[in-house]
């Protein structure tokens, strides 16, 4: 581009086939061409200078290719068909190593400080790869971002340095040797129960509790008369949790109630992850205001090992959103009731009520721990 301005102002102004034309040279024609200039006004400066312009207009343009790629022929088919590169790699005896080209994620968590982490279940790389999440819920977003670091403060145990740990207490009762085979006999559980509960875990960065999955079960004993009823709460169970409720069957038979064993007398349901804080949140700020002299959670309830439940009966059902919308659809008498059940990753039942409470559901009664 360079040489190219160096080219008279009149050679500059031709399109470029006329310039091409005028300085290729033609097998028939030896002479050189020059720019076409009066020659009362031309001088010999200005030719030998135009001359030697062109010359350089000449190999530039002489490096120009004036064909176009869009000529070039196409590959005939037996070149398709003879291209087959997956067949080239099959037939390869020495493959790519596997391990060196692809991640692989590490099977065991190691801990939130490890500088190895696994991806998260959204990544498609994960070995638990789950598409999602389609959404956030605003109380998960409100436990991660408030709730989370208020349970480490609020149960936060200071421990001086130094202090010796305190020895672990046998929860097993032992054997008095009275008998001779009490020698090298297992210790015996607990009095009253036969199973150790879970033993409390002080909460830390490394276990804070949260909700792992909430079950929602329906019992309808009508339902053995008159299956209607079964269909009626399996949809307002489908209405609530957006999963397809299953039907259980009864385990023993009870004469007095007219139950006979394998009977189908119920529906439940499990919701995990987004779907479990949706479903808690619903209760939280829609259902649970809305219930008329209602003082809330019992403080007795749960398993002692971080699992709590509470029921709602047909009334308070018929306060979620997707029940009221469609209030028409279910008949007035076939309403039943639920029992819901949050499982958390608690190792107590004062952690999960503490959890709890710090997202809204109110306990009252006496403490049960």
């Amino acid at each position: 581009m360079a040489s190219l301005r160096g080219v008279s102002r009149s050679a500059r102004s031709l399109p470029i086939s006329q310039l091409s034309r005028q300085l290729y040279p033609t097998a028939t024609t030896s002479t050189t061409t020059t720019c076409v200039r009066s020659a009362s006004t031309s001088s010999s400066n200005e030719s030998s200078s135009s001359s030697s312009s062109s010359h350089d207009a000449f190999a530039i343009l002489r490096e120009l290719e004036t064909d176009s790629k869009l000529g070039t022929p196409q590959a005939s088919p037996e070149v398709k068909a003879s291209f087959r590169p997956w067949k080239r790699a099959a037939d390869r005896k020495f493959g790519l190593p596997s391990s060196r080209y692809q991640y692989h994620p590490p099977k065991y968590n190691r801990g939130p400080l490890h500088p190895i982490q696994s991806p998260a279940a959204s990544d498609p790389i994960a070995r638990d790869y789950v598409p999602g999440p389609f959404n956030f819920p605003r109380l998960r977003q409100t436990y991660q971002s408030t709730v989370a670091s208020d349970l480490m403060t609020i149960a936060y145990n200071h421990v001086p340095p130094g202090t010796p740990k305190k020895e672990p207490v046998d929860r097993l009762r032992g054997w008095d040797g009275s008998s001779p085979y009490h020698k090298n006999r297992a210790k015996r559980g607990p009095r009253g129960s036969p199973q150790l509960t879970v033993v409390e875990k002080d909460i830390t960065f490394r276990n804070i509790p949260e909700i792992k999955e909430i079950t929602i079960a329906s019992y309808t004993p009508s339902a053995l008369k008159d299956p209607d009823h079964l269909l009626v709460a399996r949809t307002m169970l489908l209405a609530i949790t957006g999963t397809t409720p299953e039907i259980t069957k009864t385990h023993s038979d009870v004469a007095q109630w007219g139950i006979r064993s394998g009977e189908r007398a119920g529906v439940k349901t499990t919701i995990y992850g987004n779907a479990a804080y949706e479903f808690l949140d619903r209760c939280i700020h829609l259902v649970f205001p809305r219930i008329k002299e209602w003082k809330g959670i019992s403080a007795s309830t749960g398993d002692s090992s971080g699992n709590l439940a509470f029921g709602l009966d047909a009334q308070d059902m018929t306060l979620f959103p997707e029940i009221e919308v469609n209030y028409d659809m279910y008949p007035s008498k076939m309403l039943t009731g639920c029992r819901v059940f949050v499982k958390t990753t608690a190792t107590s039942d004062r952690q999960a009520r503490l959890l709890l409470q710090s997202m809204g559901v109110p306990f009252y009664g006496q403490i049960r721990n």
